[in-house]
């Protein structure tokens, strides 16, 4: 299996079936309402946008409402008031945090990163956006303890701006092991470290379900810990970030319900690359996840 990012895509399959009418973009009342949302849920769900590159965003908040879903993660700031269309919102955006490779850890990258989220972090009050995300950046030999003190600095620049708005800012977790190697906030620790510094109610971690799995597992406990912290969750299958079945190693409605323990109120993301139809697998994820 290669490297896995939002910059890179796998092909995920030929949607057959039910996804063939979003993937043309015809309608169909008849799958929307034999569709079943999950009900009496105490998570809310919501899903990642690049995985699904063949559709638009008005077809894939078509199928998340059918879903019964709350929201699209992962838009672009002309994309966030097109899940209202669909009584649906953003769940998060991007708003010029950073990438990947290149943010918050680097004290030079602070001052676009200030520009950005002034600029657009109104801008996601305005529209319903409740979370915008954020990146330690790759180490390039940088240590970790001088990495956390620069992304301590530079979420502190910006937290007023989330506090002032409503609007939180979520440091994503990612795994340095297969899919972004290098990468700084690769453990728990190390962003609860920093979360603990910037001390702020709208500075949270992104924990992504299945990035921590390859860091260091141990994920309900490690989750319950440090729910203080975590504004927002990922999922995705071990191996290969593909649908949540039984080809992968997570026990996802076990995890929720460790979630929904917490008393958790923000959102799951589902982001998985699908290995045949995406439409069933992510009919199959929601149903899962609705503890």
């Amino acid at each position: 299996m290669t490297s896995l990012s939002r910059r890179r895509f796998l092909e995920a399959g030929i949607i057959s079936g039910v996804g063939v009418s979003f993937m043309t973009g015809e309608s169909s009342a008849a799958q929307t309402q034999t569709a079943t949302p999950p009900s009496g849920s105490r998570i809310k769900q919501s899903v990642c946008r690049w995985c699904y590159k063949d559709m638009s965003v008005d077809q894939l908040c078509t199928l998340s409402a059918s879903l019964g879903m709350k929201g699209v993660d992962l838009l672009n700031v002309d994309e966030w008031e097109i899940p209202r269309r669909y009584g649906l919102i953003c769940t998060m955006g991007y708003a010029g945090g950073g990438t990947i490779p290149d943010a918050l850890n680097r004290t030079e990258n602070h001052a676009a990163i200030e520009e950005a989220f002034r600029k657009n972090i109104p801008l996601a009050a305005k529209a319903g956006v409740p979370n915008v995300i954020t990146f330690s950046g790759n180490r390039k030999g940088m240590s970790d303890e001088e990495g956390a003190r620069n992304t301590v600095i530079g979420l502190n620049r910006v937290k007023k701006i989330a506090e002032d708005n409503g609007v939180t800012i979520c440091l994503e977790l990612l795994n340095s092991k297969v899919n972004h190697h290098d990468y700084m906030a690769d453990h728990t620790a190390w962003g609860v470290q920093v979360m603990q510094e910037v001390n702020s109610p709208r500075v949270k971690l992104l924990y992504d379900i299945y990035h921590m799995q390859i860091m260091e597992g141990d994920l309900i406990a490690t989750i319950k810990a440090n729910s203080g912290a975590i504004g927002h969750f990922h999922t995705g299958g071990v191996p290969g970030r593909h649908q949540l079945d039984h080809t992968q190693e997570i026990q996802y409605d076990a995890v929720m319900r460790g979630i929904a323990d917490t008393g958790f109120t923000g959102y799951v993301a589902h982001e998985f690359l699908a290995t045949s139809d995406p439409v069933a697998a992510l009919r199959q994820a929601v149903t899962l996840c609705a503890v």
